[in-house]
């Protein structure tokens, strides 16, 4: 019963209880974990926390530089979250992402407040938790894996965009070269990337998306056209996803449900689907 459950706005002292909670339910929301952890406390992008009678907090809505991010722990009805037409009022609103039924209730609340959809993608949400498997790929002899460096931005940089125009970029948007510039400088500075190079050109690349308490979120994975079907998407994934279990971290990834070859090639290499994923965008 939604009347058992309010919304209200986080207090510093809520950190620690938001902090457990989320570790609670991590799997399943990677990229929320990582914007929360990553949020300054000074920061006045709003969070609103769904708390219990007793004030014990359930779950929250994050919006973080115009992504609206639930963490609804899979309830099926909440309170009217009436506070996101303030966020209307005050900062237009990207996208909402996060488990599918979950965004579904927020795009009620939107539309309610007379925005409309420009764009929706659904994804499967995988995760692994172990090496990953099928090392031995066919790729190419001359393959060379290397983390990019900040003199490979110029090479870097045309590969972020194909990524970008070809996985991200919503319906009707324009695409920003400066921004996908800007977003390529910030991978390879964070150092969480590897490349494909074959004859000292690079031709693929995948890099972490978001870190959260346990698990990193792997995306950005992309390989030129010219190169693909040689088995060069296998091996870098799989030699960059084996570093990251090695550290002791689960991996967490979404893929577009109509993209098959992705698809396919995650299950080969041992995720399986947790749940429903879904990006809307305004």
């Amino acid at each position: 019963m939604t009347e058992n459950f309010r919304w209200r706005k986080i207090k510093k002292s809520d950190i620690p209880l938001i902090e457990k909670m989320l570790i609670g339910v991590e799997n399943d929301y990677v990229g929320a974990c990582g914007r929360f952890l990553s949020r300054e406390e000074s920061s006045k992008e709003p969070v609103w926390l769904l708390c219990e009678k007793n004030d014990k907090v359930c779950g929250m809505i994050l919006n973080s530089k115009s992504t609206v991010l639930p963490v609804l722990r899979g309830k099926k009805e909440i309170p009217p979250p009436d506070f996101i037409k303030g966020f209307l009022r005050t900062k237009k609103i990207h996208s909402v992402q996060g488990l599918k039924n979950e965004v579904l209730m927020l795009e009620d609340a939107i539309s309610s407040a007379g925005w409309k959809a420009s764009d929706i993608i659904d994804y499967d949400l995988m995760s692994l938790d172990k090496k990953p498997e099928g090392g031995g790929s066919s790729a190419p002899s001359n393959l060379v894996l290397r983390v990019p460096q900040m003199i490979d931005i110029d090479e870097m940089a045309p590969l972020q965009a194909a990524y970008e125009k070809e996985e991200v970029l919503p319906k009707g948007s324009v695409f920003s070269p400066a921004s996908s510039r800007i977003n390529t400088a910030n991978i390879i500075a964070k150092g969480q990337v590897l490349s494909a190079q074959i004859n000292g050109k690079l031709v693929g690349k995948i890099n972490v998306s978001a870190v959260s308490f346990t698990r990193f979120q792997v995306g950005g994975v992309y390989v030129h056209p010219s190169f693909r079907g040689q088995g060069i998407g296998r091996k870098m994934a799989f030699e960059f996803i084996s570093s990251l279990i090695s550290q002791g971290r689960g991996v967490t990834l979404f893929v577009k449900k109509s993209n098959t070859a992705a698809r396919r090639l995650y299950a080969s290499l041992g995720f399986t689907i947790r749940n429903d994923y879904r990006i809307t965008y305004y």
